[in-house]
């Protein structure tokens, strides 16, 4: 599973471990988000059929109802531990995209120019005022007993992940 808070880059880089590790990918935000913004009914039963799979990435690893899951069936994490700063500048860039755009997402969802304002679950917001919490979150995580197993890439810039990523492909 690929990790961080929203704005990271974990579906830029589960896409491309994907292709690369010809891994299959399901990105939890399709399997989540239904129209309005809403959660889908069928979103846990979805995502325990894809992680029942051998072999698999996601692109996250935080959706609480389906976190234990995912954590007891993962045998790694890559946890892209970006600064605010650097999330930030990613996820303002990406909402501004989108806006501008108009771009549908999931469910034919679009993201709304006041969104970050009006929203406490807009990924701008959720960003900011979670980079913490989710840092400290998956620190305990990892030290915890039960995931001792889990093998965890921590990647703490977009340097250290390019290197890691040709580290990995020459292997």
């Amino acid at each position: 599973m690929v990790g961080g808070i929203s704005g990271a880059g974990k579906t830029s880089l589960a896409r491309l471990l994907s292709q690369r590790l010809d891994l299959p990918y399901v990105d939890f935000d399709a399997l989540f988000h239904g129209p309005g913004w809403t959660e889908r009914p069928t979103f846990r039963g979805d995502v325990e059929a894809f992680i029942a799979g051998e072999r698999w990435i996601t692109d996250s690893d935080g959706y609480a109802v389906v976190r234990d899951l995912v954590w007891d069936r993962a045998d790694t994490l890559v946890w892209l531990d970006y600064s605010r700063a650097r999330v930030m500048s990613r996820v303002i860039r990406r909402t501004i995209g989108r806006v501008v755009l108009r771009r549908r997402l999931f469910n034919d969802n679009r993201e709304r120019f006041l969104g970050p304002f009006v929203d406490p679950e807009h990924p701008v917001r959720w960003a900011w005022t979670q980079h913490g919490r989710r840092r400290s979150t998956n620190l305990r995580r990892i030290t915890d007993p039960r995931w001792r197993e889990l093998s965890v890439v921590r990647l703490r810039s977009p340097r250290e992940t390019r290197e890691w990523l040709t580290r990995l492909i020459e292997v």
